[in-house]
């Protein structure tokens, strides 16, 4: 007797056979146009480049001027109206011009912003450190009068401090002008400070308490070096705007006996109108120390004006 085997092939089920044609035809379609991840990185790379193109013209927009200025200080000439687009052929006689001229003013522009940075912080630090750990009663309404104080127009403040000034013989002089310019730039120390100062922890005061210091031992010795880059950025904001004052400056001032170097300028271009190479030398080196400070402290910066962001 011969044995017939039969073989009996199931067959897959309708669901499985469509996710299988399903999968075939999208196989096939990457196949033909690329394969899914790659298409999808061509757009956002295509945005950073966008972004990244757009970034470097409003950059190169914003610092024209200042190659404009250099390379006009370099012209031969001493115009503008014939300025090359490249000082080709670059000539020094007007930076040899400023610094003869203008060195005086630079020195004095100098002791007057380095003299107004350490009145500011001298008072605006204490200042921020009884605002932020001490419970006075009204701080939110002397806050709040520092805010308005920012907003009082500088013309206003100085012609204020010209009569007092002439009554107490502060005029033309150095000490005047840092007292001027330090009365501008301690309300927005105070609250830079104060600011950086509430994300500091209240445990460390009150261990070095604890200890046996007293607040101005524990000001000094524990507060100062934790706040140094809400320092430095305060000092550093108050520096420029000193360095840059010309209000003050043309107010208090009516001699020569002390010319910021902003007044220098001023009075510069009536006198040198045919020769801008001077003139713009002497801008290239009053705008020297401002860039040294700006990115030798900008780290500094970074982190004094986010440090009381977050407690």
């Amino acid at each position: 007797m011969t044995t017939t085997k039969i073989t009996i092939r199931r067959s897959a089920p309708a669901s499985t056979r469509k996710g299988s044609a399903r999968k075939g035809s999208a196989r096939k379609g990457s196949a033909r146009k690329g394969t899914g991840p790659e298409r999808a990185g061509i757009g956002p790379e295509r945005k950073k480049w966008g972004y990244t193109v757009l970034a470097i013209f409003f950059l190169a927009v914003m610092l024209f001027p200042v190659y404009w200025m250099i390379n006009a200080s370099l012209q031969p000439n001493g115009t503008t109206l014939e300025t090359s687009w490249l000082p080709l052929k670059p000539d020094f006689s007007g930076y040899a011009t400023a610094i003869s001229e203008q060195g005086g003013n630079l020195v004095t522009s100098l002791v007057i912003s380095l003299g107004s940075v350490v009145l500011s912080l001298a008072i605006a630090a204490p200042a921020a450190y009884a605002l932020a750990y001490f419970k006075v009663k009204g701080a939110g309404v002397v806050l709040f009068a520092i805010l308005i104080s920012q907003m009082i127009p500088g013309i206003v403040v100085a012609n204020a401090l010209y009569t007092a000034y002439n009554d107490l013989g502060l005029l033309n002089s150095i000490p005047g002008l840092i007292l001027a310019d330090s009365a501008h730039g301690i309300p927005f120390a105070i609250l830079i400070i104060r600011a950086f100062m509430n994300g500091m922890p209240a445990s460390v005061i009150e261990a070095a308490r604890v200890d046996g210091a007293g607040h101005l031992r524990a000001f000094w010795s524990i507060v100062v070096p934790l706040s140094r880059n809400s320092l430095i950025t305060a000092g550093l904001f108050t520096f420029l705007f000193t360095w840059s004052d010309f209000l003050f400056a043309l107010t208090l001032t009516t001699t020569e006996a002390v010319r910021p170097v902003t007044l220098g300028i001023f009075q510069y271009i009536g006198a040198y109108v045919n020769d801008w190479s001077s003139v713009m030398a002497t801008a290239v080196l009053a705008s020297i120390p401002a860039i040294i400070l700006l990115v030798a402290a900008q780290k500094y910066i970074a982190a004094g004006t986010t440090g009381g962001a977050v407690k």
